[in-house]
């Protein structure tokens, strides 16, 4: 168990990972600050990229403990040798007095209204860019989101360049349209503030964020557009390109960011230091080559989610792309941020080939912790062999509502254990465990037998595999779910109205 006051005044130096293991919905009503947030049903799926070395302390917090300790086994079986639970959990931290926060990605959301204020980053309401657009001013809109957000809704007119692409692609785009306004958007505030400081910070005239982006569109009154394929990336002739690489170069300077020859990578890497290492690039670039070792996390969204990326805070952190505009400017933004120990591979994938070296292909794919043993030792059912069996539908909330078997109870694999006896207390009962693919559905179909449960299975392949009736929405689920935290469209405007006031209001956290 842990100290409450070492939590409280850790050392900024010191390598330790604060690691919340309640559902996303829990941890946004109330954390404590500085922990990441990773539900329990996700440790075996993302807990090694997230604590990458297995020899730093973790911490693990929940609300009592009970889901921690369960939560800390699965993560000493992978390894990690210096785990504890925070005793009592969170809700013997408040009853001692101590500070909580909410919200999901506070520091970077926080670090983002800091840069709106200190730089004086310019910004447009939704009522006057769409005027303008009207009126006929030629008008450059880049969304900062990820295409995939963007193929959802966007302000129309607008085209995809990911946060993590603007200094690269930005100086081809101004060139090619000649804009008399450029102006970034994301889906509430962060991302278009972070864009348009760095396109001040390169000197472009006339650059806006649009304020409250997509959230402040809609809120206005205003009509999104739907399925735009505008995605395209251009790419930045030789001289946009000296430009970025100019640029970058500049704030590896002025911000500390060190540049890593491929020798002083390797010697980092093989030094058994606590190493992120992330490349930057758009997916297609990492699928078509990345150097051996480096996870796939887009520049945007790795300033957006720091603590989703990151939860050593003071470990190395590596980035790379094929030379070094866009781990630069990443990098550059992290050390903006206060992490310590930030690099780049100077010459990212170029570099790396022309020291004699191979690139790995294809789409990052790591197999959940045990699951070839939970497969291996669980019996998996087909779709016709499911029938008068209690099915247990362990996946979200928000994937039971989109689709499950008739008569299928919704509990999130992160209770599994603690809550399964309300919904079958005999353990000779026949029981399936389903989810979306059967991933998590194995697994869960092994922690069942752990407990002594004696007619256990799993959906082989999950609903994708289903081919029987589906029913949809919540049926069953007598309270309302607390694993999701609602995003975008999914807001009411009033639950729109209340993210922006508390987004607006983080620059006194900063």
């Amino acid at each position: 168990m842990h100290d409450f006051l070492q939590l409280q005044q850790p050392r900024a130096d010191s390598l330790y990972a604060l690691v919340d293991v309640r559902e996303h919905g829990e941890y946004n009503a109330s954390h404590i600050a500085g922990s990441s947030s990773l539900p329990r049903r996700l440790l075996e799926f993302r807990f090694p990229r997230l604590v990458p070395c297995t020899q730093v302390q973790v911490v693990l917090i929940d609300d009592d403990g009970r889901r921690a300790t369960l939560a800390a086994e699965t993560v000493c079986r992978m390894g990690y040798s210096n785990v504890e639970v925070l005793e009592g959990g969170i809700n013997r931290w408040v009853t001692q007095d101590f500070a909580t926060e909410w919200g999901m990605n506070v520091p970077s959301k926080a670090f983002g209204e800091r840069i709106e204020v200190q730089h004086q980053v310019r910004t447009i309401q939704a009522r006057e860019l769409d005027q303008r657009t009207r009126n006929g001013q030629k008008v450059l809109i880049v969304d900062s989101r990820t295409p995939e957000e963007y193929r959802e809704f966007s302000i129309p007119g607008g085209r995809s360049v990911p946060g993590g692409e603007l200094a690269y692609r930005v100086g081809q785009l101004v060139r090619e349209e000649q804009p008399d306004l450029v102006v970034v958007n994301c889906a509430g505030r962060t991302r278009s503030i972070i864009g348009a400081r760095i396109l001040q910070r390169m000197g472009l005239a006339n650059v806006v964020s649009l304020k409250n982006g997509t959230a402040g569109w809609t809120l206005a009154g205003l009509e999104l557009e739907r399925g735009a394929e505008r995605v395209t990336l251009p790419e930045p002739d030789p001289v946009a390109l000296a430009e970025a690489e100019a640029f970058a170069a500049r704030l590896c300077t002025e911000d500390g960011v060190r540049r890593l020859t491929v020798d002083e990578l390797r010697y980092l890497v093989d030094s058994g230091d606590c190493v992120y290492r992330v490349d930057v690039r758009t997916e297609a670039e990492f699928a078509a080559g990345h150097v051996p070792g480096f996870s796939w996390f887009p520049g945007g969204q790795a300033v957006q989610r720091a603590d989703d990326l990151v939860a050593v805070r003071a470990a190395h952190v590596v980035f790379c792309c094929d030379g070094f505009v866009r781990a630069g400017v990443t990098a550059s933004w992290f050390r903006q941020m206060g992490f310590p120990s930030v690099s780049i591979l100077d010459g990212g994938t170029t570099a790396w080939v022309a020291h004699g070296l191979e690139l790995a292909t294809g789409k990052e794919r790591v197999e959940p912790f045990g699951l070839a043993a939970a497969v291996s030792g669980s019996m998996a059912v087909s779709p016709s062999e499911v029938h008068g069996q209690a099915v247990v539908f362990v996946g979200t909330s928000r994937e039971f509502a989109n689709g499950h078997i008739p008569g299928a109870h919704w509990l999130s694999r992160s209770w599994l254990e603690l809550r399964i006896g309300t919904l079958q207390p005999d353990f000779t009962k026949p029981v399936v465990t389903t989810d979306v693919d059967g991933q998590s559905a194995a697994l869960a179909a092994q922690a069942l037998a752990r407990m002594g449960y004696t007619d256990v299975a799993y959906l082989d392949g999950g609903m994708r595999a289903w081919t029987g009736p589906v029913e949809q929405g919540l049926s069953g689920v007598m309270h309302p779910p607390d694993d999701v935290v609602p995003s975008g469209l999914e807001r009411s405007a009033a639950e729109a109205i209340e993210y922006l006031r508390w987004e607006t209001d983080l620059v006194e956290h900063a």
